[in-house]
């Protein structure tokens, strides 16, 4: 399924491998602490969309691929949730998801927040990848935020406490090099077989996409626990006859507290929350959308088996 840019100009445009070269095909997981930009980049580098994105913390919670064609190179992109210390049973799964999305990778990239540096959120994930002995890229964000002096120490003491194999230094908010990234991935993946149709740009079901677009919505007009405390599931997802589709979303939340900010006066922040999501979906999935959100108080939700299935995540850790 191609899940199509839906307008985005500022990301890159896929390039079409060259039928004579020999193909090679691999998976480059994105492995970091919370908000160090892995969606953003995820994005970049795939050209679309995929994976929702906000300032705060801790907004991806499962596997998300980002699927692209490189220099007759098909680059299968993991992005995981960001790795932090897990308090209730969807943290615990979510972090569960981040780790095992990196097991399996032929090159996992390790990305540290320039600005933030070493801090301790970063020096535990490292930690604990040098643990795992995986081939390790070392990819510098929002470098556009630091000074040029201060990328070398940084790196040094990121060499210090885990081996790895190339530096990158990038902004994936502007893009800045990504290209060199997207180049040295499509040279060092192993040769063989494209594993994934090529017109395909994600494994994200439509369901499951029009949940995490709304879902972004709601970290994006509330604040403080309110996004935390909610989780959101497609209900229905039923075509229609004159191309257009039908997605019925609830969001359950814990506290009453939350569902009345949800809602707002008067129906207004829900209709917003909606009237957003759709335009994004609807370009996303090249057709028209009609969105009904539902807001339901379910307190515990995070802890239960189903919900933590409905959004992709193993309920058994």
């Amino acid at each position: 399924r191609r899940v199509g840019p839906a307008g985005q100009t500022d990301y890159r445009p896929r390039n079409e491998p060259d039928r004579t070269e020999q193909t090679r095909c691999g998976f480059a997981a994105l492995v970091a602490s919370p908000n160090a930009g892995k969606s953003t980049l995820l994005n970049r580098m795939a050209g679309a969309k995929l994976s929702i994105v906000s300032p705060k913390a801790q907004t991806t919670r499962f596997r998300v691929l980002g699927i692209l064609i490189r220099k007759a190179t098909q680059i299968i992109l993991v992005d995981t949730p960001g790795i932090f210390r897990p308090k209730r049973k969807l943290d615990r799964a979510m972090v569960a998801a981040a780790w095992s999305g990196s097991e399996d990778a032929d090159i996992t990239l390790l990305l540290v927040d320039a600005k933030a540096g070493l801090n301790e959120a970063a020096t535990a994930v490292i930690e604990q990848l040098a643990q795992a002995g995986r081939r390790v890229w070392l990819v510098l964000n929002k470098t556009d935020l630091v000074t040029p002096q201060s990328l070398l120490p940084l790196t040094a003491s990121v060499a210090e406490m885990i081996p790895v194999e190339h530096v990158f230094m990038i902004s994936a908010r502007s893009g800045n090099g990504v290209e060199d990234l997207l180049d040295r991935l499509a040279e060092n993946l192993p040769v063989g077989p494209y594993l994934y149709p090529e017109d395909d740009m994600t494994d994200l079901p439509d369901r499951l996409l029009a949940a995490e677009l709304v879902r972004e919505q709601i970290f994006l007009q509330t604040h403080e626990e309110v996004p935390y405390g909610a989780t959101v599931e497609t209900e229905s997802f039923v075509e229609r006859p004159d191309g257009s589709v039908r997605i019925d979303v609830t969001i359950y939340v814990s506290r009453a507290s939350h569902k009345a900010i949800l809602i707002g006066e008067r129906g207004q922040r829900i209709k917003e929350i909606g009237l957003k999501a759709r335009v994004q979906l609807a370009g996303l999935l090249e057709r028209p959308c009609h969105l009904f959100l539902n807001v339901k108080e379910r307190a515990g939700w995070d802890e239960e088996r189903a919900r933590l299935r409905a959004i992709g995540l193993d309920d058994s850790v």
